[in-house]
């Protein structure tokens, strides 16, 4: 614990130990939105260059000796084992989009929705399956893949804007990640608080139904921004299976890694037999998917980076400390637990990571301000998946632009649903709801 003066407040010198500690991310921030701003577009400033400059900086203000020390803490939290998954995941779902493309599957799943789903209903309806299919299998990531590709090229036959659409989904894909029994976020905010997952459910779905209500009645009142289209006479029905594959396999509870695996292999197979491309094309096909997510692997890895320094130099352990220090009635304590989650997501683009992060110092500020578990566990949850939602850098939001080669700023005022929560959160707070 930091030294604080005799009225357990931060010093000055300790504030300014805090600001050295978050520079590297306060960098990145600067360079990557004020840049973009600056620039008057946001796709002049590549975000990886903006972590790449960050991550230059942050090695210079590494502790240690020499500079093989200093990369040595860089890149230990850039290898973390969390951040590796992410990899994998992110190398298998750019081969499975790929593929299931070269094939043919996006057009006909594309036709197939068009042909069935009156275009009124398209956005709303889009909304509807990504909150079932992340409510179902517990994680955003695998519902962003399984449903940006449709949404993508349906903008291209509507005329709907790509960023909008997107947008639903990534939308939809948040209300299973918070809500799911199977999420990490759950799991983690749960176990940190010491409560019951059907608990922290009710408490959690009161807060969030309204928002989810709100945004299904504006993707039916916006019904007009996707145009009438013509459909096509012939469908290819057996191409659409890839996707149904994917969907059905993660709905069984599969892990997220082997699905994509599953659906690379159904892809490739229908391919072949339909006599669609060959064995080098599939080949071809995945190494194309991975190169295109190799820009999300660099940003992921480097954020791992920046969040390993941040943490040597002692800036998470300061700004909790900081925080709570000045707490005051229930209110102060359920504010500060949800702006300490909210920080450490911007610093880890982890939301699950920042809920073990500040997961014992709530816990303890709940205990002293009587907050109920559950309560806490939801504020906790819904605080991170509000802003994991609307994190350029994040994984979700990073796969869903890469999969739809579009810049993640552009997806993010289109984000309706995360931002509801987000205001759901204050909302909360303020007026003490639910009180039961």
């Amino acid at each position: 614990m930091p030294p604080q003066n005799s009225n357990g407040l931060l010093v000055m010198s300790d504030i300014k130990k805090g600001l050295i500690a978050f520079s590297p991310v306060i960098l990145m921030l600067a360079i990557y939105l004020v840049g973009s701003i600056i620039a008057g577009d946001f796709y002049k400033i590549p975000i990886a260059v903006a972590f790449l400059l960050a991550g230059i900086y942050a090695v210079a203000i590494a502790p240690g000796g020499n500079i093989s020390e200093k990369i040595e803490h860089f890149s230990r939290g850039a290898a973390d084992s969390r951040i590796l998954y992410m990899v994998w995941i992110f190398v298998f779902a750019g081969a499975f989009a790929a593929v299931a493309k070269e094939i043919g599957a996006i057009d006909a799943t594309v036709d197939l929705t068009l042909k069935y789903i009156p275009s009124r209903f398209l956005p709303a309806g889009f909304f509807l399956a990504a909150c079932f299919i992340s409510m179902s299998i517990g994680t955003s990531v695998g519902t962003i893949v399984a449903l940006t590709p449709i949404v993508s090229e349906l903008s291209v036959a509507t005329g709907a804007d790509p960023a909008w659409l997107v947008g639903i989904v990534v939308g939809g894909a948040f209300f299973g990640d918070n809500l799911s029994f199977i999420s990490d976020t759950t799991i983690a905010a749960t176990q940190t608080q010491g409560c019951e997952m059907k608990d922290k459910f009710k408490t959690n779905f009161r807060i969030v139904l309204p928002a989810a209500v709100i945004a299904l009645v504006l993707y039916i009142l916006k019904w007009d921004a996707v145009g009438e289209v013509n459909v096509a006479e012939s469908i290819a029905w057996f191409k659409v299976i890839p996707y149904i594959t994917i969907i059905v396999v993660a709905l069984l509870g599969v892990n997220v890694l082997l699905t994509l695996i599953i659906g690379i292999a159904v892809a490739g197979s229908i391919g072949l037999l339909a006599g669609e491309i060959s064995p080098i094309t599939i080949l071809t096909s995945m190494g194309e998917g991975i190169e295109s997510m190799c820009e999300l692997i660099l940003v992921t890895m480097f954020a791992g980076g920046l969040l390993a320094i941040v943490k040597l130099k002692g800036g998470m352990d300061l700004l909790v400390r900081g925080i709570s220090s000045k707490v005051s009635g229930k209110r102060g304590a359920e504010a500060s637990i949800s702006f300490l989650t909210a920080v450490a997501n911007i610093c880890t683009a982890n939301n699950t990571i920042a809920i073990l992060t500040v997961g014992p110092i709530a816990k303890e500020l709940s205990e002293k301000y009587s907050i109920k578990p559950r309560r806490t566990a939801s504020l906790m949850d819904i605080t991170s998946c509000f802003v994991q939602g609307v994190l350029p850098y994040g994984a979700q939001l990073l796969m869903a632009s890469g999969l739809a080669s579009i810049s993640p700023l552009a997806i993010i005022p289109n984000l309706y649903y995360p931002i509801l929560i987000g205001i759901m959160v204050l909302l909360t707070i303020i007026l003490q709801w639910p009180r039961r």
